[in-house]
């Protein structure tokens, strides 16, 4: 339903109002196909070895790591926010518990439960933490757009007017 530039352009006009944000373009300008480990590589060359970093995944997406490339080297590049998203481990109850061997054998000794020890080591920890249960996806918007329903509030107008002018999902 949309390009690499759609997307990118529209994570620009989700980001602008608030100056904490910034929006990287690297994965859409390499040359080659991109991947998490070489995001944060580059990432992390570029803010130096000393600077935190924190990558922030679903519940959903952290459960599947073991199936991308190189992940076990995410650990060393930065921490890993893991977002437990409604449906997947609320408040915590069932992660870490529900973790496959290789995936729990790899945290192992990672974990944490306070936020704040991110800013004092650049990678290495992991940190779930729980999201306000909003039952919002990619998915659910695309599928409203495409059958000519409204997306209103589950996104920023500016993105809302980007995808009716590029006549993205329909």
């Amino acid at each position: 339903g949309s390009t690499a530039e759609d997307r990118l352009a529209m994570a620009r006009l989700a980001a602008a109002g608030n100056p904490s944000f910034s929006v990287d373009d690297g994965e859409v300008r390499a040359p080659q196909k991109s991947y998490t480990v070489l995001t944060l590589e580059r990432l992390r060359a570029e803010l130096g070895p000393q600077r935190p970093l924190v990558l922030i995944l679903g519940a959903d997406a952290f459960a599947g790591l073991p199936t991308w490339h190189r992940w076990t080297d995410l650990f060393a590049l930065a921490h890993i926010a893991v977002a437990n998203r409604p449906g997947y481990a609320p408040h915590g109850r069932r992660w870490p518990a529900t973790l496959s061997p290789e995936l729990d054998a790899a945290c192992a000794g990672r974990h944490t439960a306070d936020p704040a020890e991110l800013r004092h080591t650049p990678a290495g920890r992991v940190v779930p933490f729980d999201m306000t249960p909003l039952a919002i996806s990619a998915s659910l918007i695309r599928d409203l757009v495409r059958n000519g329903h409204s997306a209103r509030y589950l996104l920023p107008e500016s993105v809302l007017d980007y995808i009716a002018a590029h006549h993205l999902y329909r």
